[in-house]
């Protein structure tokens, strides 16, 4: 009689789906172009290397956490985590390994877990939810002052305080639909995204004829990683027209590279940065940005603002008198926008990504400007740059209420909550570039 055949045990559904563990060092072996890029979120390992393109808020901003804990910056930055947690079970390919911390070795526990703490409070005080009305009137007086200039003209004429009384409201209306764009980019005026997108295409495409997909493209990655450089397109401007900050000034002195001399850069700087970045780089780049990505839809919306204005103002001032006043009020506004958007990061500290917690990663790249009703208005409470930065989704009138538990935190830690005047934080922008511009030309002479 043939004997029995041996019989193959068959796997349980447990073993089926054992997940596979990882240790933060292959983690961070996943973490450029050359492999496939990694990154933890809640413990769970997801592979983004094809998602990373088809990821809403742009490829550069997730790859940026490639090989890297991305815990608190996905939690900062989605308002619907839920929805968005679905999307990434196919992305998923397993979890850290259990004798494996939470996070790397370079973040502080402790910091980081209070933290979490603190943002679970602030939700649970409501300070996530944005006043509708705060936002629709603050709509509505920017559409006023925008119908004012144009009456300005209308009335009084086309004579030169009548055309530069509407030049400056003009630029009260394009900084402030600045500010409010910035709100709706960052989904904290509409509990979804479809309704911050819709309002966002509007206020800055209809408004002030920019597009929505290039300023996600740069602005989020900004506040994924503030002042790293080669990853804060904001400090992009480093090597090739500024040295910037402390440890970069000093290490491109010890390169020999010299692109500009830097040590004449506090002088230079108000030439070719704040009168110049709108109406000389930005007017130009955005049309290039949405043809070369084929953004028709921002596109389109671009250029309703530019048959609105062109037909509101040719048959008022003629071809020479329109293209003029465009410019100026490209001046004016970029230099508002620069003085503000810069006072609370270059006097700060910039460097290569450390891979630092989230906490010490915005608090050591943003400084605020005491409040004040104007300074609120002026900045589009962007004096309030420590708070936005780390709870980037939260309603800007809710920045005072949560400032003085972010102050706890960091006076228990010893972190220094930086803020001042308003225009002391404009010198220091001067200042700063002096020392680092003199940092460089030592390290330069020197090494």
């Amino acid at each position: 009689m043939a004997p029995d055949p041996v019989s193959t045990p068959v796997p349980t559904s447990a073993q089926l789906h054992q997940p596979r563990y990882f240790t933060w060092e292959e983690v961070a072996q996943h973490s450029g172009r050359e492999k496939e890029r990694w990154l933890v979120i809640d413990r769970k390992v997801y592979n983004i290397s094809d998602f990373c393109r088809r990821h809403p808020g742009g490829s550069r901003v997730i790859s940026h956490y490639a090989g890297q804990d991305a815990t608190d910056p996905f939690v900062a930055f989605h308002i619907n985590k839920g929805l968005v947690r679905k999307y990434m079970n196919s992305l998923l390919i397993g979890e850290l390994a259990p004798e494996q911390p939470s996070f790397e070795p370079t973040k502080k526990k402790e910091l980081t877990d209070e933290f979490r703490e603190l943002r679970a409070t602030v939700e649970r005080l409501g300070l996530m939810k944005a006043n509708p009305l705060f936002f629709l009137l603050y709509l509505l007086h920017i559409l006023l002052l925008d119908v004012a200039a144009w009456l300005t003209l209308w009335i009084f004429g086309t004579s030169l305080v009548p055309f530069f009384l509407c030049a400056v409201l003009l630029s009260v209306v394009q900084a402030q639909a600045g500010w409010l764009q910035h709100d709706f980019g960052h989904l904290s005026v509409f509990g979804t995204s479809t309704w911050n997108h819709l309002l966002h295409h509007f206020v800055i495409g209809h408004l002030k004829g920019a597009p929505a997909s290039w300023w996600n493209h740069m602005h989020f990655q900004h506040h994924a990683k503030p002042n790293c450089f080669r990853k804060d397109p904001d400090i992009n401007m480093h090597p090739l027209f500024f040295a910037l900050g402390k440890v970069l000034s000093v290490e491109l002195g010890k390169q020999k590279k010299k692109h500009m001399p830097y040590n004449h850069q506090h002088k230079y700087f108000f030439l070719i940065g704040p009168p110049a970045l709108l109406p000389l780089y930005f007017q130009w780049y955005i049309f290039y940005f949405v043809v070369q990505r084929k953004k028709w839809v921002d596109l389109a919306w671009m250029l309703s603002f530019y048959a609105r204005v062109f037909f509101t103002y040719m048959p008022l001032l003629g071809l020479k008198g329109f293209l003029g006043l465009f410019f100026i009020v490209r001046f004016l506004e970029s230099n508002w926008f620069v003085w503000v958007t810069q006072m609370n990061h270059i006097p700060m500290h910039i460097d290569h990504d450390r891979n630092v917690d989230w906490v010490s990663t915005q608090l050591q790249a943003t400084c605020n400007v005491h409040q004040s009703a104007f300074n609120d208005w002026f900045s589009g409470h962007l004096n309030f740059q420590i708070e936005h930065h780390l709870f980037p989704t939260m309603p800007r009138h809710n920045y005072h209420k949560v400032a003085p538990l972010v102050q706890s935190l960091c006076a228990k830690y010893d972190i220094e909550y930086k803020s001042k005047p308003l225009l002391s934080a404009f010198a220091d922008i001067v200042h700063s570039l002096k020392e680092s511009g003199q940092l460089w030309l030592d390290a330069y002479l020197h090494q």
